[in-house]
C-alpha cells in the first residue's frame, strides 16, 4: 500500500480516481488546488503524488518546480495536454512520469507501482529500527511504541521525533530541525518546532519541566536521550 496525494480540481475526475485507488489498497488524500496541494505534500510526505497541471489556482507546472526545490518525492503528472513540448519541459522540471487523459485506474496504478519501484532504494533494502530506551520507531511502517505500547503521531511528529532518535544523544539546532524536518529556511519559525515538541513530548508522557527522552538544551537546541534507569 502507498499514501498518495492526488492534486484534482475536476471532481468528476478526482471522486472516481480517489474511489478506484483506495479500492486498489492505496491510502490516498486529495486537494484541489495547487496551495493546498503543496501545503499537504510537505505536511504529510506522501510516497507519490499525482498532479494535474490545469489547476485553479497556479499552473501544475509552477507548482512542480515548488515542490522540486524543497522535496524529492516522485511524482507523476496525470493531465489532459499531450503536447510534446509540453511534455518534455514537464519531465525536465522533474516529473517523474507523465500519463494523458483519458486514462484508467489501472493504468494508473501501474505507473504507480513502476515510479515506486525505480525511486525504492538500491537493493531493495529497508530502514532499520531505531531504538533508543523504551523507543521503538519502524521508519518502513512509520510507527512507533514506548515500552510496547503504540503512540499515534501525526506525519509531522513522526518526522520530528525519527530526525531526532536518529541523532540521540547529540544536540540539534531548530536551524538544523527547520532545514531537515520541514524543508524550510530557517528564520523567525522557532514556535513552529516548540510547539511540535510539545506535542510530542504529551505523547510521550512527559513534560519540558520533567523530561524523559526530550531535553532542551537552552538557546541551542533539543536533545534526545534514553531516560536513565528508573524514570
Amino acid at each position: 500500500m502507498a499514501r498518495l496525494l492526488l492534486i484534482e480540481d475536476d471532481p468528476t475526475i478526482r471522486i472516481p480516481l480517489l474511489r478506484a485507488l483506495r479500492d486498489r489498497g492505496h491510502a490516498v488524500a486529495a486537494a484541489t488546488g495547487a496551495m493546498d496541494g503543496l501545503r499537504d505534500a510537505l505536511d504529510d510526505r506522501p510516497d507519490l503524488v499525482v498532479l494535474d497541471l490545469g489547476l485553479p489556482d497556479l499552473d501544475g507546472r509552477e507548482l512542480l518546480r515548488m515542490l522540486r526545490a524543497v522535496s524529492r518525492v516522485p511524482v507523476i503528472v496525470a493531465t489532459a495536454r499531450d503536447d510534446e513540448t509540453e511534455i518534455v519541459r514537464v519531465l525536465d522540471a522533474g516529473a517523474d512520469d507523465y500519463l494523458v487523459k483519458p486514462f484508467t485506474a489501472a493504468q494508473l496504478d501501474a505507473r504507480i507501482r513502476a515510479v515506486l519501484r525505480r525511486s525504492a532504494p538500491a537493493g531493495g533494502t529497508a530502514e532499520r529500527n531505531v531504538v533508543v530506551g523504551g523507543l521503538v520507531i519502524d521508519p518502513g511502517a512509520r510507527e512507533v511504541r514506548l515500552d510496547g505500547v503504540p503512540v499515534g503521531l501525526t506525519p509531522r511528529e513522526f518526522d520530528l521525533l525519527h530526525h531526532l532518535a536518529t541523532r540521540a544523544g547529540q544536540v540539534v539546532t531548530k536551524r538544523e530541525l527547520l532545514t531537515e524536518v520541514w524543508q524550510i529556511p530557517y528564520g523567525g519559525a522557532d514556535k513552529t518546532v516548540d510547539v511540535h515538541l510539545s506535542w510530542l513530548r504529551r505523547k510521550l508522557g512527559e513534560t519540558a519541566q520533567q523530561p524523559r527522552y526530550l531535553h532542551t538544551v537552552r538557546g541551542v537546541g533539543v536533545r534526545l536521550d534514553a531516560p536513565e534507569p528508573g524514570r
